[in-house]
Formats: structure tokens, C-alpha cells, sequence
């Protein structure tokens, strides 16, 4: 049978975050979606979609 969940446990769960804390400043890091535009050879523009991991370190790398 399933363990029985009681309030104080619930509480405690939704309290707690969720995500890898990065090993520099000590901040949960953020999944998010880095779009660069990019001008290809035929003179139009292309976007190059990558999923990054953001925190307080990296932060004004990604934003500059």
C-alpha cells in the first residue's frame, strides 16, 4: 500500500525548491530558452534555439 501523507508534509514539500543549485554561488538554476539570431549567406535571418542553465553566475554572459 502507498505511505499515508499528512498536511505537515505536504507543507513542508511545496515549501522546498525545486531545481540543481549551482556549485559556484550557491543559486537554484533556471532552465531557459537562449535565442540568437544569426545572418545567414543568403542574407536573411536564422535563430539559433539553445536551452541553457541560468544563474547568478552566468547571468551577465547571457543578458550582455
Amino acid at each position: 500500500m502507498a505511505k499515508r501523507q499528512d498536511f505537515a508534509e505536504k507543507a513542508k514539500k511545496a515549501t522546498q525548491e525545486k531545481g540543481v543549485k549551482c556549485a559556484k554561488c550557491g543559486t537554484i538554476k533556471v532552465p531557459m530558452l537562449y535565442v540568437q539570431s544569426v545572418r545567414s549567406s543568403h542574407n536573411s535571418y536564422r535563430f539559433n534555439r539553445s536551452r541553457v542553465q541560468l544563474c547568478k553566475c552566468n547571468e551577465k554572459e547571457l543578458f550582455a
